[in-house]
């Protein structure tokens, strides 16, 4: 017989940086329960994974989190671009590309954009975030074991300040707990992929005369050629905090003890091409940037997500983003089995999704490295060949060929050579603006909760009234919108056409889409059907695994 637990919760998190953090968010929004603990005392101290994505952040704004993260990042919110330089002395160097930008055109597709939040800004908002909304999360505190059997998992944690044990008893658990993952560990999930890139030891310094050295260039990063003396500066404010990436070759037995304070002083005048320069070395701390991906995202009631499920070089900042994409993922599937609403075999989407997505955006990234010449990576052959070009496409139009989604081409490349937004299922939604109730809101603010139906208030196919009675008859929380009832167009300013929302999304005025909580299109109907209900109940069916 089973002892009974100390604490019984529905999900329980494991690790508390971004991904944990991220998924305590959104479970949290979605009104699940869930405990997180993570072993370390407090969140992250060290500067670093700044790059947050226009998907992210479409994330974070439905979670209602954007306005205090772009407050958090606003000593940042002048950076752009990379610049690579053998010395900042001068006007020497390129531009690798100076705006992420350029003519704002992404306001075409998403009714946000980039971010320079750095991990030590970001997370504290993201802890305040959950904490509100009565997520119980807790620090210093250790997973020590866990078992699962065919109803949930068994969990024993330490917490780390009393050395007292306690058991938590969860139907399902969330590994966020890094690229060394005990729990991967445990699971035997192995992982595939080339392996270590390179490494690197990151150190934070002060400096207020470095301010005038760099003048106007309000770089992300800046990649210092020097032969003897390569790295990465990136800023913290611009003006006396700063952090300094020196590569680090263990493959050679270079150990840590060798980068001694004054060997890094040296290295950092060196690189930025000033001898006299002023460096106060206040941490340091190594990284190693690899590309593997994950066996399996789960075992059971157990599953992966961010660093435990995949590693990706730093270059484009794919992998946080890419973690906290896992996190809004698995968290509406979650929802959606413990609410009673979908079948467990939605859960098997997950990995059927979200696996195939880090495969591909992981070889982008170390492309990536390879075009923009990172600071200590020298790839091996094969290593970096995939395909380049623009991230548009890897950020924003990734696709679910497999997984919860019916109609979707299950031949069709995870990660397209162009972005194309047109509504197709296993594709991100498109963006309007539209008025709901009069306020103007993207119609990716629709999506977080609930499937919702998308159709014309003109439709020949009454798909209104059919959602409502499969809603009332399945107990799935359908939630329909009429363009031309609920939803109106906004109009443009003059000279340029409404957006035709039926067009936008691939289909006739006579026809409906129906997105996922995620923000995801699961299926479209392109035209009238002769009986909606019924090819509404089926579709969600198959959709929530739900037969």
């Amino acid at each position: 017989m089973r002892q009974e637990a100390d604490h019984r919760v529905p999900v329980l998190i494991v690790g508390g940086s971004l991904v944990g953090l991220s998924t305590s968010l959104f479970l949290g929004r979605l009104g699940v329960p869930h405990l997180l603990v993570e072993r370390h005392s407090g969140t992250s101290l060290h500067p670093r994974g700044r790059g947050n994505n226009v998907r992210t952040m479409e994330l974070f704004r439905t979670a209602g989190v954007e306005e205090d993260i772009k407050a958090a990042a606003s000593l940042l919110a002048g950076n752009h671009g990379i610049l690579q330089t053998p010395t900042l002395v001068g006007d020497a160097g390129e531009w690798l590309f100076k705006h992420i930008d350029p003519g704002g055109g992404m306001a075409r597709f998403s009714p946000t954009g980039w971010c320079l939040c750095s991990q030590n800004d970001l997370e504290p908002v993201l802890l305040q975030g959950a904490r509100t909304i009565g997520g119980d999360l807790r620090y210093h505190h250790e997973l020590e074991s866990f078992a699962q059997d065919g109803e949930g998992v068994t969990a024993v944690v330490r917490d780390r300040a009393s050395d007292e044990r306690y058991t938590v008893r969860a139907d399902y658990l969330v590994a966020a707990d890094g690229p060394r993952s005990p729990v991967r560990r445990a699971l035997g999930i192995g992982q595939s992929g080339p392996g270590d890139l390179f490494a690197n030891v990151s150190v934070t310094f002060r400096s207020k005369l470095l301010a005038e050295v760099v003048g106007d260039r309000r770089f992300i990063c800046c990649y210092l050629t020097h032969p003897d003396a390569d790295g990465a500066l990136l800023p913290v404010d611009n003006k006396e905090h700063w952090v300094f990436h020196a590569p680090w070759h263990p493959e050679n037995g270079e150990s840590l003890d060798e980068f001694t304070e004054e060997r890094l002083q040296r290295h950092i005048r060196r690189a930025i091409g000033a001898p006299d320069l002023d460096v106060e070395i206040t941490g340091k701390a190594s990284w190693r940037a690899a590309e593997r991906v994950a066996d399996a995202y789960g075992a059971g009631r157990v599953f992966l997500a961010g660093d435990s499920a995949h590693e990706m070089s730093p270059t484009g900042a794919f992998g946080s983003n890419t973690g906290i994409q896992d996190a809004h993922n698995l968290a509406w599937k979650l929802a959606a089995v413990l609410g009673g609403w979908a079948g467990p075999g939605l859960l098997e989407t997950y990995d059927a999704e979200r696996r195939p997505v880090a495969a591909a955006t992981s070889a982008r990234a170390s492309a990536r490295s390879v075009e923009h010449s990172h600071p200590g990576f020298a790839p091996a052959p094969g290593i970096g060949g995939g395909k380049r070009g623009g991230i548009l496409n890897v950020v924003l139009g990734y696709r679910y060929p497999r997984g919860a989604v019916v109609g979707a081409d299950p031949g069709q490349e995870v990660v397209p050579d162009a972005l194309r937004l047109t509504g197709e299922p296993g594709g991100r939604a498109p963006h309007l603006w539209v008025r709901r109730s009069g306020s103007l809101i993207s119609t990716l603010d629709l999506y977080e909760r609930t499937p919702v139906l998308l159709s014309d208030a003109g439709s020949a196919t009454d798909w209104h009234t059919a959602a409502r009675r499969v809603a009332d008859g399945t107990g799935v929380p359908l939630v329909s919108y009429r363009f031309g009832a609920e939803l109106a167009p906004e109009p443009q300013p003059a000279g340029e056409d409404t957006p035709d929302w039926a067009r936008a999304h691939g289909i006739t005025p006579d026809g409906a889409v129906l997105v996922r909580p995620d923000g995801f299109v699961a299926w479209r109907a392109p035209g009238t059907v002769p009986d909606p209900e019924d090819t509404l109940r089926e579709t969600l069916a198959a959709v929530l695994r739900s037969v």
